[in-house]
């Protein structure tokens, strides 16, 4: 049996800890150098999207931290608890964003995955200052206890269990994105430059002969969420998806809500159907990740029964217009949708929010019914096959996060 023992974050286990700059530096749209802060930290990786602020070298030399294959970089101002490993990026931080260095007797994978563990997640949460804004002192990360192998080999041979499941699941994600681009493509072939089969060339008022403008609450009926109070929710039940679980085209089954069965008989008009979009009413406008933002859409494709929380949204295809499901999910996913949303949201208490009387009012371009028939029949394969990918996604999730508890505690023993 390994020998465990109790280390203390700052005293053991880091040779730096530091945040990112306080203050804003010079954006250049031409710099070369990204400024990083905690909401850019997702699933252990940083993420950097067209939204993302540049600067300068000069900048850079100003404001850069020591970074390097040792840093493990954490979010500690408004999204927290957020973990990514420094993969020689270019980039400064932001004060929302911390590194820490490990030393050499600390396998940094497995340092990750005790930020990423519950005990370091509630820790940090339950502690962290400000009502609005939460933020993590860099002393409370200094003063952060957890127990650990002794022997650097065993920590490395639990991370490796852990990483495994990781890889498994950034393969399939990365399968995901291939077939969505496939679709996408198709998509951008037919319907943006109107290279689909047997189209003449002939225009009416820019639009392939059939095709018209029309609004999307033709198409759909909304289902709102419901108000969930906070008292109602419990650690098992039925689940609920709140915003938290929708991101741009896929939807988290992880770190789900749960209330009664009770409950659930009181609010079961609000359970989701299959084959339905989502979209989130209430977020951010351009600032952090494209997972923040309000208006995100992703299809819901499960058998299983979810509720909607609040600020949640079901678009449901009216019938006779089933055939349209795939065309919309992307046409409301697309770039250019999804600035239409954050762009005419309006503010309340600093959240940017949509209306579903702006969505049904929100002009689409409608193709002939004929041409998104044969688009649903060639493109369901494709998400078929997503759906299987994202059901084992979710089971490698599932089984990830109930060993990581176990094998970060010392409970389940790794064998000889």
């Amino acid at each position: 049996m390994s020998e465990w023992k109790t280390y203390t974050l700052g005293k053991d286990v880091v040779t730096k800890l530091g945040d990112g700059l306080h203050g804003t530096p010079i954006y250049d749209e031409n710099g070369e150098y990204y400024f990083i802060n905690g909401s850019n930290l997702v699933d252990g990786k940083i993420v950097i999207n067209s939204n993302t602020k540049k600067v300068t070298e000069e900048e850079f030399v100003k404001y850069k931290k020591d970074l390097s294959d040792k840093t493990i970089l954490l979010g500690i101002n408004g999204t927290i608890g957020n973990v990514a490993l420094y993969n020689n990026e270019l980039c400064i931080l932001g004060k929302s964003a911390a590194y820490l260095n490990i030393n050499d007797d600390f396998d940094k994978q497995f340092i990750r995955y005790v930020l990423t563990n519950d005990h370091f997640q509630n820790y940090i949460k339950n502690n962290a200052s400000g009502t609005t804004i939460k933020n993590v002192g860099l002393g409370l990360l200094r003063e952060y206890e957890f127990s650990a192998p002794k022997d650097k080999a065993i920590q490395k041979e639990i991370s490796q269990i852990l990483t495994s499941l990781d890889d498994k699941i950034e393969i399939n994600l990365q399968m995901n994105q291939t077939l969505e681009a496939t679709a996408q493509a198709l998509f951008k072939e037919w319907f943006v430059n109107f290279n689909f089969p047997n189209f003449d060339g002939e225009l009416e008022n820019g639009l392939p002969i059939g095709w018209r403008i029309g609004k999307l609450g033709e198409l759909i009926d909304i289902k709102n969420g419901y108000a969930f109070k906070g008292t109602d929710f419990i650690n098992e039940g039925v689940p609920v998806l709140k915003i938290k679980n929708v991101k741009p085209n896929r939807i988290l089954l992880n770190n789900l809500s749960f209330v009664s069965e009770q409950i659930a008989k009181k609010t079961e008009k609000y359970y989701v159907e299959k084959n339905t979009l989502l979209i989130t009413m209430s977020g951010n406008r351009i600032d952090g990740t494209p997972d923040t933002w309000v208006g995100k859409v992703a299809l819901f494709n499960e058998n299983k029964n979810y509720l909607l929380n609040q600020r949640l949204s079901a678009l449901v295809l009216k019938s006779g217009f089933e055939h349209f499901l795939y065309y919309l999910t992307l046409l409301l996913s697309s770039e250019d949708f999804q600035y239409y949303f954050i762009s005419n949201a309006t503010s309340s208490g600093g959240q940017a929010n949509i209306s579903p009387t702006f969505i049904n009012n929100s002009e689409i371009i409608i193709p002939s019914n004929e041409l998104l028939r044969q688009y649903f029949e060639i493109v369901e394969s494709i998400y078929k096959k997503t759906q299987e990918n994202e059901n084992q996604i979710q089971s490698l999730i599932q089984t990830r996060d109930t060993l990581l508890p176990k094998l970060m505690s010392g409970k389940l023993e790794i064998k000889e």
